[in-house]
């Protein structure tokens, strides 16, 4: 019939077995998915060689710290600090004899004054005594008791400070505060005291407790 030769018309010519296919819509649908496969597996990927450089880099770090830690207990001469827990010198007036002298390190002048030192001491010259007491102490009670002047360098720290900060408040006060409110002008005041007597606030031991009603005054 008519309508079947329209509707076999429109299907268009049988196709060969060797001519390529058209695309369909299946297929270029499915592109779009394949690449965000893709990207997401070299995303994966990358995090992936990330992570991986990042765990080596520690590694090597975590390696050369152990490294250096052994070469410096092996060799302890490499690394020289003070020994806290040694006695040290310090001159204080309530501790008068330190545990230990002043000049460790004495030179050949030193070590010489301290074998003459073993004699009788008429021999000894008053510089050589002066000297002897340098090498024991550093400072003598009366170079510890004098005064001296870093109660100025205190006082005129703090000042400074002081003086700086009230320049910040005065500016502050002009150009960064505004103007009062109207709640602390007197009239408003007033009213409010005026407002918290009627509503007698606290009249027990509060504000409304020190007013005469009677008298229409504060109390006396």
């Amino acid at each position: 019939s008519a309508s079947v030769r329209v509707t076999s018309g429109a299907q268009g010519p049988p196709r060969s077995r060797g001519a390529p296919r058209a695309p369909s819509l299946s297929s270029g649908r499915s592109q779009p998915g394949r690449r965000g496969r893709s990207r997401r597996s070299r995303r994966v990927a990358a995090t992936g060689e990330r992570r991986m450089l990042a765990t080596r880099v520690f590694s090597l770090i975590g390696k050369r710290a152990i490294s250096t830690s052994v070469c410096v207990r092996a060799h302890g001469g490499v690394v020289k600090s003070e020994d806290y827990a040694l006695p040290g010198y310090v001159d204080r007036r309530d501790y008068p004899l330190p545990d230990v002298a002043h000049v460790r390190n004495l030179s050949a002048g030193q070590k010489a004054l301290k074998e003459k030192e073993k004699a009788s001491w008429s021999s000894l010259s008053m510089d050589e005594k002066v000297e002897l007491y340098r090498m024991k102490f550093n400072e003598s009670f009366a170079e510890m008791n004098r005064s001296t002047n870093e109660w100025k360098t205190v006082v005129g720290a703090a000042m400074f400070f002081v003086g700086f900060t009230a320049l910040i408040l005065i500016w502050e006060k002009y150009y960064v505060y505004g103007p009062l409110p109207h709640t602390f002008e007197e009239d408003w005041v007033a009213k409010q005291t005026k407002r918290m007597l009627d509503m007698k606030v606290s009249p027990i031991q509060g504000f409304s407790a020190k007013w005469d009603y009677d008298k229409n005054e504060w109390k006396k």
